[in-house]
């Protein structure tokens, strides 16, 4: 049976949300083409017709995760009146540590994405981009060059607090990660508190 071309985009579509969240639970290799398809309720025989390779579908699939991640982040810090506060909340968080299907592709997949294909690579290295720009409109600093920079260690500390909160089997020593992360990336440039 031939399906009309809205039918196909709409399988689409529901492949790469499928995929997205996939990928980030279990990794680009804990999840075959045939369980995926599987999981969006279409058959394997119609995944080649719609991607080149999984590697096409990984790139974008995270694609279509950061997009959704900036979208969020854009709109939170738009409505936030301390969006550093609000953004640096909202990503080191239990919520985010538990649910890695609908969080960051650089926490959920960065380590990944390092060891894969230049397309895969460029959408993650284009969505930390993207998360460095947003940032640096929020975080503090005299110039540009300062800002960039303390957005650079602020993205850095929030992605490691999740990789680690995640890793680790002890939950009293995750919480403990994402609270320090957490009061120090909201905190003023050169201030430390005991």
């Amino acid at each position: 049976m031939r399906v009309s071309r809205e039918q196909a985009s709409e399988n689409r579509e529901r492949v790469l949300d499928v995929a997205a969240k996939l990928f980030r639970e279990r990794g680009f290799n804990g999840v075959g083409v045939a369980e995926l398809m599987k999981e969006a309720g279409l058959t394997h025989g119609g995944f080649y017709g719609q991607f080149e390779s999984k590697e096409d579908l990984m790139a974008q699939a995270s694609a279509r995760a950061s997009e959704g991640l900036l979208e969020w982040w854009r709109a939170s810090a738009a409505r936030s009146p301390d969006p550093l506060s609000a953004l640096v909340a909202s990503y080191v968080s239990v919520s985010h540590r538990d649910e890695p299907g609908g969080g960051c592709i650089v926490s959920a997949l960065g380590s990944e994405a390092a060891r894969e294909g230049p397309k895969v690579r460029r959408v993650v290295a284009d969505a930390a981009k993207s998360l460095l720009e947003t940032l640096a409109e929020v975080v503090p600093g005299r110039s540009k060059a300062e800002k960039r920079q303390r957005a650079e260690v602020t993205l850095a500390s929030m992605v490691g607090a999740i990789v680690l909160a995640r890793a680790v089997d002890d939950e009293a020593l995750s919480k403990e990660i994402l609270r320090a992360v957490k009061k120090a990336a909201s905190q003023e440039p050169g201030t430390v508190e005991h």
